[in-house]
C-alpha cells in the first residue's frame, strides 16, 4: 500500500460491485479502507452494478436489488431480489473475455467466486468481491465496516469521527466529495485531507476498441493479468517512493 513512514491514512467509501481501477487505487493508497454502507442506498448507482467491455460495446452487469421506499433503506440493508444473477454475470464475463490474454489464469478462481456468492445482502457480496480482487491485484489494505465504529450526526462530522476512531492522521477521498466536504472540520481535528487524482491513466491492451477507462477492474485483470499494477497510479507512486529511498 502507498503510505508514509509515519501516520495513518484512511478512506471511507460506500461499497461498489466489481468497481473500476480507480477504486482499487484508493484502497491501495491507504492503511485502512472503511466501507461506509450505513448511508442511504441509491438506485442507478455503482453500489450494485458496473460496466464491462464486449464485442457489442460497453454493457452493465447489475445485481438485482429490492428497493424499499426512496429514503428508507441503507446500503447494508439492501437485499438481492434474484438468486440467478451469478450465473448470468459469469456467462457475460466469459463471453466477453474468453479471448483476453489472462482470462484462463483467473477463470477457475473467479467462476468459483460467482458460484459461491449466495448472500442475500448486497454489502456482503461487494465485500467478498472487493477482498478477492484486492488479493488478485496484490493489495493488502484491511477492509473494515463503518458499523464497527460509533457513528455521529453530520455529513463531514461523521467522517471526521470515523477517522479519529480509526487513528487516522490523513483522510484520502475521491474528488467528487469536494462539493460537500468541510475541510475546516478535518483541520480542527488535525487530520489532513488528500484528494485522489483519477486523470491521465495509461491505456493498456484492451479488447474491442476504442479504449474505455470507466469499466470494471476485471477488464484490466483479464487483459494485463499480473502486470495490472503497471496501469494503476498507487503502485507506480509506491515504486517511485521506494526507488528514492534506496538511491
Amino acid at each position: 500500500m502507498l503510505g508514509g513512514m509515519a501516520g495513518k491514512r484512511v478512506a471511507i467509501v460506500q461499497s461498489n460491485y466489481i468497481p473500476w481501477k480507480g477504486y482499487f487505487d484508493l484502497i491501495n493508497s491507504v492503511d485502512e479502507f472503511i466501507l461506509f454502507d450505513d448511508v442511504q442506498y441509491t438506485v442507478r448507482d455503482w453500489r450494485n452494478r458496473n460496466k464491462i467491455k464486449t464485442s457489442r460495446g460497453v454493457i452493465w452487469l447489475s445485481i438485482p436489488v429490492e428497493v424499499k421506499g426512496r429514503f428508507h433503506q441503507r446500503i447494508r440493508e439492501a437485499r438481492v431480489s434474484d438468486g440467478n444473477w451469478q450465473a448470468t454475470h459469469w456467462k457475460s464475463l466469459a463471453q466477453a473475455y474468453s479471448k483476453a490474454p489472462y482470462f484462463a489464469r483467473y477463470r477457475e478462481h473467479l467462476e468459483a467466486l460467482y458460484q459461491g456468492s449466495f448472500s442475500p445482502y448486497l454489502s456482503e457480496i461487494n465485500y467478498t468481491f472487493l477482498s478477492t480482487l484486492c488479493l488478485l491485484l496484490g493489495i493488502h489494505t484491511p477492509l473494515t465496516w463503518s458499523w464497527d465504529y460509533d457513528l455521529v450526526p453530520g455529513k463531514t462530522e461523521r467522517l471526521v469521527s470515523l477517522c479519529q476512531q480509526a487513528g487516522a492522521t490523513e483522510y484520502v477521498s475521491g474528488p467528487a466529495a469536494k462539493s460537500y466536504l468541510d475541510e475546516t472540520l478535518f483541520a480542527e481535528a488535525e487530520i489532513g485531507v488528500r484528494w485522489m487524482d483519477y486523470s491521465d491513466y495509461p491505456e493498456y491492451h484492451q479488447l474491442f476498441p476504442p479504449f474505455e477507462h470507466a469499466v470494471s477492474v476485471l477488464d484490466l485483470l483479464f487483459n494485463e493479468g499480473p502486470y495490472a499494477w503497471r496501469y494503476m497510479k498507487s503502485f507506480q507512486l509506491e515504486a517511485l517512493r521506494q526507488r528514492d529511498t534506496y538511491e
